[in-house]
């Protein structure tokens, strides 16, 4: 028996080594999977090798302006990411406020939960017509959509961090008479700081998807209209295209908060 023990030992040590690995393993996968439905399931789809060579121009000048309708998908793409940071922005000076809110005062939880559980399950299309109403544009009404559907999991995580404050802490706050915004800002916010920061992770991504879906509603320049422009034209190669700078720009979006998030937040040490 004792043969097994240091097989499995090795096995264990290996195993960091095989680690960077199996990312591209499952990434060869998806391209398998590409390649075998554009070869057998259907005409219309492009194969991988086919896609990148038909898309080499975009990537060779991804901020060519050549035209009104012949812009860069990196312009494209930067319009877009504009548009999600100033909604999400928006959105987290009213979420982060109202989170605290609601987990501080029951009073507050009373008068805001229900509302929160009402509007938290809208489909953000469902807000564009009433943004196109206010704004009549469609730049302000895709940053409204933005705003409003990025503002519940920010709430609602800052509002479990608050309420999930230890009560001792408080109390032991109040036996020394600290006032209360001392409390809020030496003991509340950095315990409920890790729940803030997944509620801005969870908005942001949310934001992301959302902006595709109003772009190509609304028109006009993004990489949501360059998704829907390109399908209209059946130029496939373009739409995987976006599809992967689109899934990219959410992976650095995501990687961007988690750095900022242990910037301000730690773990205690022992």
């Amino acid at each position: 028996m004792s043969h097994i023990v240091p097989g499995r030992r090795g096995a264990r040590a290996g195993a960091p080594y095989l680690r960077p690995l199996l990312p591209l393993v499952g990434f060869a996968l998806l391209l398998a999977l590409w390649w075998f439905a554009a070869t057998f399931l259907t005409n219309l789809m492009p194969g991988p090798i086919t896609a990148l060579r038909a898309n080499l121009d975009y990537l060779a000048n991804p901020f060519h302006v050549r035209g009104p309708g012949d812009i860069g998908v990196g312009f494209l793409l930067l319009q877009s990411l504009q548009r999600v940071l100033i909604g999400f922005a928006l959105g987290s000076v009213v979420a982060i406020p109202l989170g605290f809110l609601i987990g501080l005062s029951p009073l507050a939880r009373s008068m805001f939960d229900p509302l929160v559980q009402v509007l938290k399950p809208v489909s953000p299309v469902a807000w564009l017509p009433v943004a196109l109403a206010v704004f009549n544009l469609a730049n302000p009404s895709a940053i409204f959509v933005i705003f409003i559907t990025s503002l519940w999991p920010t709430v609602i995580n800052t509002a479990v961090g608050v309420a999930g404050v230890p009560k001792d802490y408080l109390a032991v706050a109040r036996v020394v008479e600290m006032p209360r915004w001392k409390q809020i800002v030496r003991i509340v916010l950095p315990a409920a700081l890790p729940y803030i920061f997944t509620g801005l992770r969870i908005s942001l991504g949310i934001a992301w998807l959302v902006i595709v879906a109003v772009e190509m509603l609304t028109g006009g320049q993004g990489i949501g209209f360059f998704v829907w422009d390109e399908w209209n034209r059946l130029n496939l190669s373009a739409v995987f295209l976006a599809i992967l700078l689109i899934g990219l720009t959410g992976l650095l979006l995501d990687l961007a908060i988690g750095r900022i998030q242990a910037a301000f937040t730690w773990a205690p040490e022992g």
